[in-house]
């Protein structure tokens, strides 16, 4: 019988830790409602203090989000 010692294990675990770690960055990244850090209604807020909105077209889109 060969003895491989625990080289062979290690490299495993850290494989598979690894993968998960990638696998929940991917899944944080395809979050819907976010983006650079910011909900939708965050968003909203900024285009109306820019103006680009009116305040009747931001009451009628907070509530599309909220809905």
């Amino acid at each position: 019988m060969m003895y491989y010692g625990y080289g062979g294990h290690i490299m495993w675990v850290l494989f598979l830790i690894l993968i998960a770690v990638i696998v929940y960055l991917i899944l944080q990244n395809m979050r819907p409602g976010k983006k650079n850090g910011q909900s939708p209604l965050d968003i909203l807020k900024s285009r109306y203090a820019k103006g680009e909105i009116t305040k009747e077209e931001f009451e009628r889109m907070k509530k599309d989000i909220d809905a």
